[in-house]
């Protein structure tokens, strides 16, 4: 059986909405508590590939990243995503489902039906 991974934080209700969603499906389902269990660089390049389209779209641009300083213009190549996800993981954009070599962000939380279609 295929597996999904979710790269959740549970302190946010769109990751727990994809976790509902998830829950209960054929699919075999491993949690990523990523705050937790922050990724390596490179378990954050293959995130950004899974994922696709444009790199920035995984970086908040929430109030963390405005109390940082940070400028959003800064982080929209892999590399630099990579980089600020590696630095500050709160940043990732959350939740984020992979199956089958694919991923998408979960926003909405129903997105990550997308991947089993």
């Amino acid at each position: 059986m295929a597996e999904v991974v979710l790269y959740h934080n549970p302190g946010c209700s769109k990751s727990r909405g994809a976790l509902e969603i998830l829950e209960g499906r054929e699919e075999d389902l491993l949690i990523v508590e990523y705050l937790k269990n922050p990724l390596s660089r490179e378990e954050l390049a293959v995130l950004v590939g899974q994922v696709g389209g444009e790199p920035s779209a995984l970086v908040r641009k929430d109030k963390k990243f405005k109390e940082l300083g940070l400028d959003p213009g800064a982080y929209e190549t892999p590399s630099a995503v990579i980089e600020i996800l590696a630095e500050h993981p709160e940043l990732m954009e959350r939740p984020v489902a992979v199956f089958a070599g694919r991923g998408v962000i979960g926003r909405p939380p129903e997105r990550v039906l997308e991947l089993l279609g």
